[in-house]
């Protein structure tokens, strides 16, 4: 700045023709003239004042939004994008950062109404679980575990003033008489019909047979009705509870006439209907049908035994990890204690009637129909339903096989079956149609059983 003041006249003179609308300021020619010295100074990036050049410097106004005063170094287009979006900047960044800043919200709106029924985060962790939620999924929502997840969705849930009322922690089912005695039921009448069995003949052997199969049918309904083999509200569709119960009595029933149908069909009968007796054309298997009636109480208690031993190690877990590792020996454990208990009760059963024990088909059996209930009561009812279907439609497919083999030009069907009763006898066909299923439902409960959401008040039915 000189000191004659010519700089502020030359200031002055623009403020004033830019009031009138003529902005005296280095731009592009408007038409075919030539550059003058300003603006050609203006597009090599300098400017003069008084004589001084400089380099060009953004001012207040093109740093400042709302200033009066234009920038030095707009253009047109400058202008008409800084007209469309005056502030590009502001508007971007917090876009960019609202979704990385809380990763938890859109997880606390999609489960909204759990987070907000539930009284504790151990709610809120199984129900989580159950929606196919991990610890390696909450890793991506920067939490260590779904345990510690669920502790901040059940922070961040509004609450009211009125407290929730606080569960019992552990939850942990009594010993009731009632379901203790319905348990004991069915043995006692199994025994009882056994007996009758044994002391009449003809039709009142008949009589005995029948009345006594309702009566062992309704006590094993009441016993699944109350307990730790009762499945909680919410049962399934009626045909799919049809359908698994019809599968059940096949098997019970394949157990007590299937072995003698299959030897009878394999030696060209049968030619008469069964006698109720062990050792006629036709026999039945009283000792392990009597067997699996009894069983009935050693499953109730180790049913029990597994709901109450997981509803204490789930109020003392800290993480999914932790209470699998638990839970998956105190499963095998039960599974391992009923089928210990239903061998010694087939050993019994055999040594008091004189019959054989038929291990592979009765464990088989007694393995299926547990593991069966225990998925059942913990709503898991899809692959019991598969399993036992399968299973009944194996043992009903190889009598059908036998017998389809005898009509002309079909006796390849009869091969496959015949073969597995050549070399492992009639026991065979049960043994490997239950064990199978057995197996698979031991593999699914151990990955299903283990999980926080199938003992916990949250659980979802599959």
């Amino acid at each position: 700045m000189n000191g004659s003041g010519g700089v502020d006249d030359t200031w002055d003179d623009r403020d004033v023709m830019r009031r009138t609308g003529h902005e005296d300021r280095p731009a592009m020619p408007s038409s075919a003239d030539a550059w003058d010295e300003r603006s050609g100074e203006w597009l090599a990036g300098t400017g003069t004042h008084g004589g001084e050049t400089r380099p060009a410097k953004p001012s207040a106004a093109e740093t400042s939004p709302g200033a009066g005063r234009p920038s030095m170094t707009s253009a047109p287009w400058a202008s008409a994008r800084a007209g469309a979006d005056p502030a590009p900047d502001r508007s971007r960044r917090p876009t960019a950062r609202r979704g990385a800043a809380d990763p938890v919200k859109a997880l606390l709106h999609r489960h909204r109404e759990l987070c907000e029924r539930a009284v504790d985060p151990l709610e809120i962790a199984a129900g989580l679980e159950a929606h196919g939620v991990t610890d390696r999924t909450a890793a991506r929502f920067r939490h260590r575990d779904v345990f510690s997840l669920a502790e901040e969705l059940y922070a961040r849930v509004p609450r009211d003033g009125t407290p929730h009322p606080q569960p019992d922690p552990l939850c942990v089912p009594r010993v009731r008489a009632d379901w203790v005695l319905l348990t004991l039921l069915p043995g006692a009448l199994g025994a009882a019909v056994v007996t009758g069995l044994r002391l009449t003949e003809g039709r009142p052997r008949l009589l005995v047979a029948l009345g006594g199969l309702l009566a062992i049918g309704l006590a094993v309904r009441a016993a699944l009705r109350r307990g730790p083999l009762a499945a909680e509200p919410g049962a399934p569709p009626w045909r799919t509870a049809s359908g698994t119960r019809a599968c059940t009595l096949w098997l019970l029933g394949y157990a007590l006439l299937g072995d003698g149908l299959l030897q009878a069909v394999v030696a060209g009968g049968p030619d008469a209907l069964p006698t109720g007796t062990a050792d006629g054309p036709w026999p039945l298997a009283t000792a392990p049908a009597l067997a699996l009636t009894l069983a009935a109480a050693p499953a109730a208690w180790c049913a029990h035994l597994l709901t109450a031993g997981a509803r204490r190690r789930l109020a003392g877990s800290r993480g999914l990890e932790d209470f699998t590792a638990a839970a998956r020996p105190l499963l095998l454990g039960a599974f391992a204690l009923f089928l210990g208990a239903l061998t010694a009760l087939l050993a019994l059963c055999g040594a008091v009637l004189h019959e054989s024990a038929a291990y592979p088909q009765a464990l088989t059996l007694g393995a299926l129909l547990l593991l069966a209930r225990l998925l059942t009561v913990h709503h898991h009812r899809h692959a019991p339903a598969l399993t036992l279907g399968a299973a009944a439609a194996i043992e009903a497919a190889a009598p059908a096989l036998l017998l389809a083999g005898r009509l002309p030009g079909c006796a390849f069907l009869a091969t496959p079956v015949q073969n597995l009763v050549d070399a492992w006898g009639p026991a065979a066909v049960p043994a490997l149609a239950c064990g199978t299923a057995a197996l698979t439902l031991l593999v699914h409960a151990l990955r299903t059983l283990t999980q926080a959401s199938a003992h916990a008040p949250t659980g979802a039915p599959e």
